[in-house]
């Protein structure tokens, strides 16, 4: 494997989910694997999971990972070509993925869409300019339309917490106060696609996702009969994606309750807003996994340097 950029990275998720597994009960293994290797994080923006449990990742497979915030950290970075740098970037991706490509074995980087122009966000600019212009593998923490590590994670968990043969999963929009990316969504749904379950997505008229990437999958405007038998909801909110980047409605009525979870198992990404996405009666209780997703962060990451340290 050459870079961890999206699910579609993924040969065969059930047999990366077993590896997962192993990995989980002796994290220490492969820490000679990593040995005099170096994993740079960039991070364009924030974050607290992704950060700590890549950099958790790293050690773990021995590696010494260096963090910079780049946004705040470093020189303005100037993507597109042809250029005439006389504005606010006094740097050139071309240079500086190069450069940090002398520093670091692997280079993994955050960023977020703008959620202003589709079409930009849609080409991946930042994630494909350091896949082009770096001479090191590549993972993606989240870009514009996309969170790879998060789809891989919550595919483990739903494997480990599955009661049945093939589990029941939805995907549901919750209200939030302000606009969201749609990456988490995204890539949920393509390792969904990837697994053995009964999936469908639940979401307000207005919000359906991009077509191209939940093709066949079952769409209900409808979110107490997408909830019917469910064994697994995940909660996420997203901002429309025809409509790109607005908040058209934030019905309070689509926030998850103890009373339309019945007996299924409850996940999200997290951060979550108690009260406005979930409410606490659901994430206080035996039927959330939010806690269980933020650790298995650490394994599925650990799982994709594996991959491509054995790569290199």
């Amino acid at each position: 494997m050459k870079h961890y950029t999206s699910i579609y990275d993924i040969d065969n998720i059930n047999s990366w989910i077993e590896e997962a597994k192993a990995i989980k009960t002796n994290p220490f293994k492969h820490i000679q694997l990593g040995k005099n290797k170096t994993l740079g994080l960039l991070f364009f923006n924030s974050s607290l999971r992704t950060r700590l449990s890549t950099q958790k990742a790293a050690l773990n497979l021995g590696m010494n990972p260096i963090v910079m915030n780049v946004s705040g950290d470093a020189w303005g970075i100037e993507f597109g070509d042809g250029t005439v740098m006389n504005g606010s970037t006094a740097e050139h991706i071309k240079e500086a993925a190069a450069v940090v490509s002398q520093y670091c074995d692997v280079i993994a980087v955050r960023a977020f869409p703008t959620l202003k122009n589709k079409a930009k966000d849609e080409s991946e600019q930042v994630m494909n300019a350091f896949k082009k212009y770096a001479s090191v593998p590549i993972v993606n923490m989240e870009s514009a339309t996309g969170h790879p590590l998060q789809g891989l994670t919550d595919a483990l968990t739903i494997s480990e917490y599955a009661k049945v043969t093939k589990p029941k999963v939805v995907l549901s929009w919750a209200p939030h106060i302000k606009a969201l990316p749609h990456a988490v969504a995204n890539s949920f749904i393509q390792a969904m696609q990837k697994m053995d379950v009964e999936f469908v997505i639940t979401n307000p008229e207005g919000y359906d996702l991009n077509p191209e990437i939940t093709k066949n999958t079952p769409i209900y405007h409808n979110q107490e009969e997408a909830f019917k038998n469910a064994d697994f909801v995940y909660a996420k909110n997203w901002s429309s994606y025809e409509d790109y980047g607005k908040v058209n409605k934030t019905d309070s009525n689509w926030m998850i309750t103890k009373a339309k979870l019945g007996g299924a198992k409850f996940m999200h990404c997290l951060p979550v807003r108690r009260n406005v996405v979930v409410e606490d009666a659901v994430l206080d209780s035996d039927s959330s996994l939010v806690i269980e997703q933020a650790n298995n962060r650490t394994y599925a990451a650990q799982l994709v340097l594996k991959k491509l340290l054995e790569d290199l």
